[in-house]
């Protein structure tokens, strides 16, 4: 991409919904709002807009808005981005869409990115955009989400999931991982790390929806597996056994794993897969290394088990993923105004 080249920053559009979260309305307008490339262009351009003609919304809290722009501004959007609601009516009760806003989603265009944040995918599987599709939602309303769209294939045990096309995320602050994700997913991981660290969040949590489910509250004197996992990625590189991480909290392997689980989400071993993943990602954007030496460095040992490991995980081969994301990528400029 050349300062004289022809630009186009990727349109986002967000749909604001009577009963919206102000909060998860905020999320794509953070996220997407940061990133610029080498000439310090905005890489996206965020727009909000009602299913309605321009006009007031109200929010869940003691405030409306006014949003400038109606349905008809879907049709210019490379990404629709449904937040949640609690005022969706016969979308939440019947698992059907109101006239109104069957009539404003139909100017989107084919092909377009839709994403939903918690119970904004209501939205889409009423729509029928998740027949066939895996798909999550708050982990609170999995359950009903699952009977009332039985064509869904649901997860609850997940913070967000890309089904190319179709991307949907869990509850809330798992807004922010979603639209993270799909920074990394457009300009790589720099990118995404850069907006993360500029909005103050990780740019990748760990685990999914479980360490988030309501359970008795642990003692909190107990241990936690903190250290142990500070630990493991200080050593990627290294060969890491189970008992090993169990060794740094002094815990059992059996108490470490079920702890960890708590904490995490996911297993021991499965975080370190993802850490490992993450790795590799990070060496093969922004280093020159061969595959040996990016599977050796990340834990992996060769460039065979990088390869299943990452086409698992993200769906493409190592060489693949260097090609799309070391080629031309732009590069992010330092936030002008940091503090906000």
């Amino acid at each position: 991409m050349t300062a004289d080249g022809d630009f186009r920053p990727h349109r986002v559009a967000v749909l604001a919904l009577d009963g919206l979260l102000p909060f998860e309305l905020g999320i794509p307008h953070r996220i997407f709002g940061r990133p610029r490339d080498a000439y310090g262009r905005l890489l996206y351009e965020v727009v909000t807009c009602s299913a309605r003609p321009p006009g007031r919304v109200d929010t869940d809290a003691d405030f409306t808005l006014h949003v400038p722009n109606g349905p008809q501004t879907l049709a210019t959007a490379d990404t629709v981005i449904i937040p949640a609601s609690y005022e969706l009516g016969p979308v939440y009760e019947e698992g059907r869409l109101t006239d109104e806003l069957a009539i404003a989603l139909s100017h989107v265009r084919p092909g377009t990115r839709l994403a939903s944040i918690c119970t904004g995918a209501y939205v889409l599987a009423a729509a029928g955009c998740l027949d066939g599709r895996r798909a999550t939602t708050h982990w609170a309303d999995a359950e009903r989400f699952q009977r009332m769209f039985p064509k869904v294939e649901v997860d609850a045990n997940v913070l967000f999931i890309d089904d190319g096309d179709v991307l949907t995320s869990a509850g809330v602050a798992a807004g922010i991982d979603l639209c993270l994700h799909m920074v990394r997913r457009d300009f790589g991981s720099a990118v995404a790390n850069e907006v993360a660290r500029s909005t103050v969040v990780p740019p990748h949590r760990d685990g999914g929806q479980a360490q988030y489910v309501q359970r008795p509250v642990p003692d909190p004197q107990l241990a936690t597996t903190a250290t142990a996992r500070a630990w493991a990625l200080a050593r990627l590189h290294e060969p890491i056994q189970l008992r090993d991480m169990a060794a740094q909290e002094a815990m059992s392997v059996r108490t470490f794993t079920r702890r960890f689980r708590e904490e995490a989400g996911t297993s021991p071993g499965q975080w370190l897969t993802q850490q490992r993943v993450e790795r590799a990602r990070q060496l093969l954007e922004s280093t020159e290394l061969s595959m040996d030496q990016v599977a050796r460095e990340s834990g992996f040992g060769t460039a065979q088990s990088m390869r299943q490991h990452l086409q698992t995980a993200l769906g493409v081969t190592p060489t693949a993923y260097r090609r799309t994301f070391r080629t031309d990528r732009p590069t992010i400029t330092p936030d002008p105004d940091p503090a906000h």
